[in-house]
């Protein structure tokens, strides 16, 4: 891509504490093999400490400069990660009038036949999918009915041609999930399958957690964007909100 064709600032941010991240604890807890929840995955709402979590995003960049706040929001679909969107702009990270666009593109990883199962449960109700992905790893298992890492990634490549095409030389922002997050530092960075998956071995991505990107004209051939922090929970310990990095509900053996 042309220079000209970068935001001038990337911020993708994973959505805040959901019901399911709870739910997923206590099923690991009792060792079920199934996650306690009665509503789809793209309907599960955020916990009362993620609605806290998003509004301390908020108000951290509500108490910075100006020229700190995003000018445009992309969510994905999911409820968890447009209420984060939503309580983060109420909390003053964006213009009150500034919309909450969404793109299915910046979905949730999606489990198929795994859904809603713990990883005990994988191996219990599933052994044949557990065993292929011990053999192929998660960045290349695809659960029938579900996706890849790469699958996640090749959507995402298409995500990156609209932010470029619409919005270059802007602050943009996204709220999404820890799969994504992690994708799109494949994408951005130019990272191999071992890159990606060290980063994830090292931890889980924390709810509410920053990671922010800023172009820069010297870098590679024509500029582009250079990661400036990862994961960064500062907005939560500022008002000394509890930070959490649990996976997601319905991610199975965690994606």
């Amino acid at each position: 891509m042309q220079s000209l064709h970068w935001p001038s600032q990337l911020i993708i941010v994973r959505h805040g504490q959901s019901a399911g991240n709870v739910a997923r604890d206590a099923a690991t807890e009792a060792q079920a093999d199934r996650i306690a929840l009665s509503v789809r995955d793209a309907d599960v709402p955020l916990s009362g400490l993620g609605r806290d979590q998003a509004r301390a995003l908020g108000h951290w960049f509500a108490s910075g400069a100006e020229d700190e706040r995003p000018q445009v929001l992309l969510s994905s679909p999911y409820l968890r990660a447009f209420q984060t969107a939503q309580l983060f702009r109420e909390a003053g990270g964006a213009p009150a009038d500034e919309p909450i666009c969404f793109d299915e593109r910046l979905r949730e990883k999606e489990f198929g036949i795994l859904d809603g199962l713990t990883t005990s449960g994988i191996h219990r109700l599933e052994p044949a999918q557990a065993e292929f992905r011990r053999m192929l790893g998660k960045f290349y298992h695809r659960s029938p009915g579900g996706e890849s890492w790469c699958d996640v990634i090749l959507r995402l490549r298409s995500v990156m041609d609209t932010i470029s095409l619409h919005y270059a030389g802007q602050r943009v922002m996204i709220f999404t999930h820890q799969v994504v997050v992690l994708c799109m530092r494949y994408i951005i960075e130019g990272l191999d399958e071992a890159g990606i998956l060290e980063i994830d071995r090292a931890g889980d991505v924390a709810n509410c957690a920053i990671t922010d990107y800023r172009y820069d004209p010297a870098h590679g051939r024509n500029g582009g964007l250079v990661l400036q922090r990862y994961n960064v929970t500062a907005p939560l310990e500022e008002e000394a909100t509890p930070v959490t990095r649990e996976p997601d509900a319905i991610a199975g053996a965690r994606g």
